[in-house]
């Protein structure tokens, strides 16, 4: 598949380069010669931002935006690398993400605590500082226009507190980071799409996302921009199967709650087997590799989620 794919309205998703191919989707929207890139990916994602560019006829200076859902590098770790390739960019984020953006300090230092300081600087490079007066916080209801295209934040925690959905009123299509679950595009049958929820750390609130789902789907958007992988429809089948899903592992992980010192690898496994149970049920004819081979660092990580939120369920209240 080509590294960019393009849909109507002028938007387009960008195969970041994270990880493997099609796994991590930054989202171009085009309009009237203007731009705005949606989500960053890593600097090593940057080349291919600015290739998508040229590809469109689009110097750096066309740029109006880079938008974040959320600050977690995977979707934000280019953002200092491309607002200094793009001179009149501004940089939206929530109110909770701002302040890292300006200050990445404790950014980096909390990716330093999860994977070491060499194995955080061979994934995300440098991780810079952006001038405050660049950065424009969308809190809940916050619009932004793009030559005329308005664009409306919407807050959806769940995955992190720092998160909102970005809604393309031209299209009335959203852009949902990781608050709509993952569909990879390899697993499609047709026009058939798979969808599972992420629990990934450390701020994953089930009742928050249960929520966020219900306010996306409510926005009746004809397509959801999912940064694992670009664009899905049929949006409330897909939220009724994200919420069932989503109980299923909340299930799981109570039931391994007390489970010792195999918990963590007990949730792998059940993360695992519920990704294949949801392709069965849904009628995919995918071999399980197949499936585990698109899903299975999602499935750690979402083990993950999954033990950090049982942990958060014994501290007093109001206790970080």
């Amino acid at each position: 598949m080509s590294d960019v794919i393009d849909y109507d309205f002028g938007i387009s998703a960008i195969d970041s380069g994270y990880m493997r191919p099609m796994m991590d989707a930054i989202h171009l929207v085009v309009e009237n010669g203007r731009a705005a890139i949606i989500d960053t990916g890593t600097n090593d994602s940057v080349p291919r931002v600015l290739a998508a560019l040229r590809q469109k006829g689009l110097a750096p200076e066309a740029v109006d935006y880079v938008m974040l859902t959320h600050v977690h590098l995977d979707h934000a770790g280019g953002a200092s690398t491309l607002m200094r390739r793009f001179p009149n960019a501004r940089l939206t984020v929530h109110p909770r993400g701002a302040r890292h953006m300006a200050d990445p300090s404790k950014l980096i230092a909390g990716t330093i605590e999860v994977y070491g300081e060499a194995e955080m600087r061979r994934m995300y490079g440098d991780i810079l500082p952006i001038a405050p007066e660049r950065i424009v916080e969308t809190p809940d209801g916050a619009s932004v226009r793009l030559a005329g295209r308005i664009f409306v934040f919407h807050d959806v925690a769940g995955h992190a507190r720092h998160h909102v959905a970005i809604q393309d009123l031209k299209s009335g299509h959203v852009f949902s980071g990781d608050t709509f679950g993952m569909s990879y595009r390899e697993l499609d049958e047709g026009a058939r799409q798979f969808i599972f929820p992420t629990t990934t750390p450390p701020q994953f609130d089930p009742e928050a996302f249960h929520r966020s789902t219900d306010r996306i789907a409510g926005l009746n958007p004809d397509a959801v921009y999912v940064t694992h992988y670009s664009q899905v429809r049929d949006i409330q089948a897909k939220a009724a199967i994200l919420h069932q899903q989503l109980d299923a592992m909340v299930a799981l992980a109570m039931s391994l709650k007390d489970a010792g010192a195999d918990r963590h690898q007990r949730l792998v496994a059940g993360v695992n087997d519920l990704i294949v149970a949801e392709a069965r049920r849904m009628g995919f004819a995918h071999s399980r590799e197949k499936v585990l081979a698109c899903y299975s660092i999602d499935g750690e990580l979402d083990a993950q989620g999954l033990g950090v939120w049982l942990d958060s369920l014994d501290r007093p209240a109001g206790q970080a």
